[in-house]
């Protein structure tokens, strides 16, 4: 197999990171395979984020910061999509193969990229990959579930060719999911590698209280056109997750919401037949995106 050129560039938007920052920023730096370029988004933090990001910049050309106003809030979905398309904007270097997104609360073997990498090489097919997530709970590494074709916000590798073909990221809730769910219905495979590890220092959903992530969750979910029958089935299946109950319900508020305040769905009703085709083939048990997950 042709040898894939591994040049890639980072964008991460942050916001308040004072105290993971250096962890991502050391992991980054000590790669065996470094970016030929790292855009860090400064999303108004009112900590000493912005301090530690401009005094590692200072120190390698390859780190550049870009500075936004503070919005007085955290905005999750269109507000990270949002300084992540400023970030990507403002790359100098168009010589990559590869675009990462990746958070600034995460660290990672210096081998961590070049391993993804492997797997891109293997795999012609690849558009979307990363690694999985783990954080630290009464001092043991626990595993951030998920489907399998579904890759991380925190830590997403695009190829080039398609991250092209998808478009960009849509700005709305939901963001995380409709990039690879356009990818497959393109043709390309999505993977989060199981044997590739990511420490997340801060768990998913814990910026926000379980509670606001679960009804981001469910507004997500309608963003992406998901199926009522298949969500309902979904959160139905969630019931005994932690914090019980309140996880599902949360999810069919968020759900909900979009139907009476007639948020926007993705404007692309080829993308919402497919996801809607792939999980009613999914709750009649036939061969999907979904695999042997549980229902997403």
């Amino acid at each position: 197999m042709e040898q894939v050129s591994r040049k890639y560039v980072i964008v991460s938007p942050v916001r308040d990171e004072e105290r993971f920052i250096e962890l991502t920023i050391r992991s980054v730096i000590e790669q065996a395979v470094r970016p030929i370029e790292w855009i860090i988004v400064d999303d108004g933090s009112t900590d000493k984020t912005a301090h530690i990001v401009d005094r590692y910049a200072a120190e390698h050309s390859w780190i550049r910061v870009v500075h936004r106003q503070n919005r007085g809030h955290r905005q999750s979905g269109a507000g990270v999509v949002e300084a992540f398309n400023e970030g990507y904007n403002s790359i100098r270097r168009q010589d990559w193969n590869f675009l990462v997104k990746l958070d600034g609360d995460l660290a990672f073997d210096k081998t961590y990229f070049q391993r993804c990498f492997d797997r891109f090489q293997r795999e012609e097919r690849l558009g979307i990959g990363g690694g999985t997530l783990y954080h630290v709970e009464r001092r043991r590494e626990l595993m951030e579930k998920g489907p399998r074709f579904h890759v991380r916000g925190a830590t997403k590798i695009y190829c080039r060719k398609c991250w092209e073909e998808i478009g960009g990221l849509w700005k709305a809730p939901g963001w995380d999911a409709i990039d690879e769910l356009k990818a497959q219905m393109l043709g390309w495979k999505t993977e989060t590698f199981s044997d590739i590890k990511v420490l997340h220092q801060r768990p998913t959903g814990t910026a926000e209280s379980r509670w606001s992530d679960s009804v981001k969750g469910g507004i997500a979910r309608y963003v992406a056109g998901y199926h009522p029958v298949f969500f309902l089935a979904s959160c139905l299946l969630r019931v005994t997750d932690k914090p019980y109950v309140i996880h599902s319900a949360g999810l069919l508020v968020g759900y909900c919401q979009g139907y009476v305040k007639r948020i926007p769905q993705v404007n692309d009703p080829e993308l919402i037949r497919f996801v809607r085709t792939q999980q009613m083939n999914r709750l009649v048990g036939k061969q999907t995106i979904w695999g042997n997950n549980r229902l997403g």
